[in-house]
């Protein structure tokens, strides 16, 4: 049996003349994030998105619309929740011909989301 490889992101908070800035992991890009501050991370911890990462664990749904109708939400909404959670490296589409559409299935790439805060 094969032990599986957990996968960690990390965050990483400063705190600069009294307000917290965001940044990646050293070696990538800053330019990756295009978002600054606490507000962002609040962002990304909201219910939805949670419910979000819950639903790709446990129902792996076949594309974002069958995402969206397992959580009883709009296409749209679903798909900009998604395209932050790409931004944060926690999720990945992986696009897959079906008849003669391509849809992209949601996967996650990440186990674990470990957030540092330094003071």
């Amino acid at each position: 049996m094969t032990k599986e490889r957990i996968k960690i992101r990390e965050i990483t908070l400063r705190e600069s003349k009294g307000t917290f800035s965001l940044f990646k992991k050293k070696g990538i890009s800053k330019k990756d994030y295009d978002f600054s501050g606490i507000f962002a991370l609040r962002q990304l911890l909201s219910n939805e998105r949670a419910r979000i990462l819950d639903v790709i664990k446990i129902q792996n749904p076949l594309s974002i619309y069958d995402l969206a109708k397992k959580l009883g939400r709009t296409f749209k909404s679903v798909s900009s929740d998604i395209n932050i959670l790409k931004r944060f490296g926690l999720v990945e589409l992986i696009e897959q011909k079906h008849k003669n559409r391509i849809r992209h299935k949601p996967q996650l790439i990440t186990d674990t989301l470990t957030i540092h805060l330094k003071i």
